[in-house]
């Protein structure tokens, strides 16, 4: 299509601010970014759309346009929702670079142009995708007429006869078809090992370097896997691979793609323009959920009042629970995704990749990530996880997110994405009801991750349950951290020695102060060397600690020391 025949639809809302005399250049795609330097998912001849986030002064406008134009990009619409009119600085680049520029007015949404670029392009390559992408509204709608991603799968089966499905980088199932109303009736779903081995596939092959679609064969059965990619995060130049893999979406269509035409495959690659539209609207939903975390961070780091991080968590527990009739107890996630040369992408990739490994692996869709909300600083990015009060739930785990079985089922998956170069370390702290709790459950989770990674492989994770180990014990320590290793070690037997006078605590110090000698003990305290075992028995049962063991009586040394 040509670009003048944007300007003659009115439904779209633009408005031409230059390049009059380039309006008989032909328009091959669409791309919507906020990327300073989109250029390597640019293949020439796109209207770019943009929001303008990008922009921070006025001389941003000369190199994203030069970038453009080096691109050959057919020309540049800009969204007038953000910053309200263009800006002149805007309009002076594309003018000296003879790029057409037209401004989009803030009530027509990239969609709906997405949506006519791409049925306009896709009708003069090819007819046989053309009802699918005509139907571009309402695959893209909410509500019982639209269904997003998946009413795109459930029409690539009806007009195309194709069964796919939409994965996230993890192999969690994000949109699936529904019953095909043809011969074949109801499209088998795919099974959570397919899936995970799926995206295994897929990040290997994206860390390699090759270019989409990739075919698999998985059970005798032949997958082409198409890379779904959202404007999202900016990846360096040399870490592309790395950073695209860890958080593409992938279409994963049953069928060998190496036996299409060059336009079907074409016309694929805008079905997966159409699903990213989805992809986009899920990140920017979740933009005042990542506000409120790095808000309550901030809050915690800097030693606020724990009044004021409570009315952070007052306003932040409405929008992850709603509905929920009392405050949540609250768990602290905190995640690195550490690269062997020591680049550091500062945060934002582990970010996205912690609100997908939060999700539980059997939901499906896009909602449940909306109840999940992760900042980043430095190199970590930090979960806030919300709990429902559950009666019977105590401090020391109770209900919520369990370290040994966060991984379990993205294990395989992240391997593959990171084999080689990188590993993913992450630490769960306890859960915590108050504000006063928060700061301290934000160190145990970092130190649960640091034991994390002191283990070996790509994928590692650690929970609080695992801090009670003296080699954290240095003395850089924080309080928080030494209150919860002792609490961890002696409380079953203070509570115990409360509760039954049983003398627990002073026998356990003497058995240490004796070295480990049972005469000596039972001598110093004038017991039985029976009783005395039975005591030290009972210590081991309640700690699940083997006082045999140096490094146990060493724990409890140091426990006893500090307590």
């Amino acid at each position: 299509m040509r670009l003048r025949a944007l300007l003659d639809t009115d439904a779209l809302g633009l408005k031409l601010l230059g390049g009059e005399d380039e309006l008989d250049r032909g328009v091959r795609g669409v791309m919507t970014t906020d990327l300073r330097d989109p250029s390597r998912y640019l293949s020439g001849g796109e209207l770019v759309l943009t929001g303008l986030a990008w922009r921070r002064d006025a001389a941003d406008s000369e190199s994203f346009v030069r970038i453009l134009v080096q691109a050959g990009v057919a020309a540049l619409a800009a969204g007038e929702a953000e910053l309200g009119d263009v800006p002149d600085d805007l309009v002076v680049a594309c003018a000296r670079h003879r790029l057409p520029l037209f401004a989009v007015h803030e009530s027509v949404a990239f969609a709906t142009i997405t949506e006519h670029v791409v049925r306009q392009v896709s009708g003069e390559r090819a007819g046989d995708l053309a009802a699918v992408v005509d139907r571009h509204r309402r695959m893209m709608t909410s509500g019982p007429a639209g269904g997003g991603p998946d009413v795109v799968l459930d029409l690539l089966g009806s007009d195309l006869d194709l069964r796919a499905w939409v994965l996230s980088p993890t192999g969690r199932l994000i949109a699936a078809p529904k019953e095909d109303a043809g011969a074949r009736g109801t499209v088998p779903a795919l099974s959570a090992e397919a899936c995970a081995r799926l995206a295994a596939e897929h990040l290997a092959a994206v860390r390699t370097g090759r270019r989409g679609p990739h075919r698999v064969v998985l059970d005798r059965t032949t997958y082409s896997l198409f890379p779904v990619r959202g404007s999202g995060h900016a990846p360096s130049p040399a870490r592309d691979g790395r950073e695209t893999a860890l958080s593409d979406w992938l279409l994963a269509v049953e069928a060998d793609a190496g036996d299409w035409a060059e336009e079907r495959l074409d016309l694929l690659q805008g079905v997966t323009q159409l699903i990213a539209v989805e992809r986009d609207r899920r990140d920017a939903a979740r933009t005042v959920r990542r506000r409120l975390a790095q808000e309550v961070l901030e809050l915690v780091q800097t030693g606020a009042a724990p009044a004021e991080i409570a009315a952070r968590l007052r306003v932040a527990a409405p929008v992850l629970l709603p509905g929920l009739g009392t405050a949540p107890h609250w768990q602290v996630v905190v995640a690195r995704v550490e690269w062997e040369d020591g680049a550091d992408d500062g945060g934002a990739v582990t970010r996205a990749l912690l609100e997908e490994i939060l999700v539980d692996p059997a939901s499906t869709g896009t909602e449940p990530s909306d109840r999940i909300a992760v900042a980043h600083t430095g190199d970590e990015a930090i979960a806030l996880v919300p709990l429902p009060s559950v009666t019977g739930e105590h401090d020391d785990g109770g209900p919520g997110v369990l370290a040994d079985a966060l991984l379990e089922s993205v294990r395989g998956p992240l391997t593959a994405g990171l084999d080689g170069d990188g590993r993913l370390t992450v630490g769960v702290s306890a859960a915590v009801h108050s504000a006063e709790g928060l700061r301290g459950a934000l160190e145990e989770a970092r130190h649960a991750r640091r034991v994390a990674a002191a283990r070996p492989g790509r994928v590692c994770a650690a929970g609080h349950q695992e801090l009670a180990s003296h080699v954290l014990l240095l003395p850089f320590v924080p309080d928080d951290v030494r209150r919860a290793f002792t609490a961890r070690l002696l409380d079953p037997l203070r509570e115990y020695d409360r509760r039954h006078r049983a003398e627990l605590i002073p026998t356990l110090e003497a058995f240490l102060d004796s070295d480990g000698s049972w005469t000596r003990c039972a001598s110093r305290l004038h017991l039985h060397v029976n009783t005395l075992r039975y005591r030290v028995g009972r210590i081991e049962q309640l700690t699940g600690r083997d006082l045999s063991r140096l490094e146990d009586k060493l724990d409890f040394f140091l426990a006893l020391r500090m307590s």
